[in-house]
């Protein structure tokens, strides 16, 4: 008889997880976590650098934060946004990685 699999996360914690990289699917998304990769910027600026509109920019980076994966500053009127922590830049990392392997 096989062992039960210990490594498989509870069923809550699996759908997260599946929530998690949907995140991921999207290619604006990821344009915004890269460019935040590089450091803090407000939306006029990633919307100038991407070439979106500041609405789509912040519609997305809506979602984005909503799954804690990037954080605001308010600084007067504007929100600088960053990356929330350094386990995003390394899920990032790590998939660039991986495609980019021959």
């Amino acid at each position: 008889m096989k062992e039960k699999n210990n490594n498989i996360p509870e069923p809550q914690k699996l759908y997260d997880l599946a929530e998690l990289f949907k995140i991921f699917g999207d290619e604006s998304r990821l344009k915004i976590l890269f460019i935040l990769g590089e450091g803090e910027l407000c939306v006029d600026k990633i919307s100038e650098d991407l070439n979106m509109s500041q609405s789509a920019v912040s519609h997305q980076l809506r979602i984005l934060k909503g799954c804690r994966l990037v954080k605001g500053r308010r600084d007067g009127k504007r929100i600088y946004y960053s990356l929330a922590d350094d386990h995003v830049h390394s899920i990032i990392a790590q998939g660039r990685e991986h495609v980019e392997e021959e």
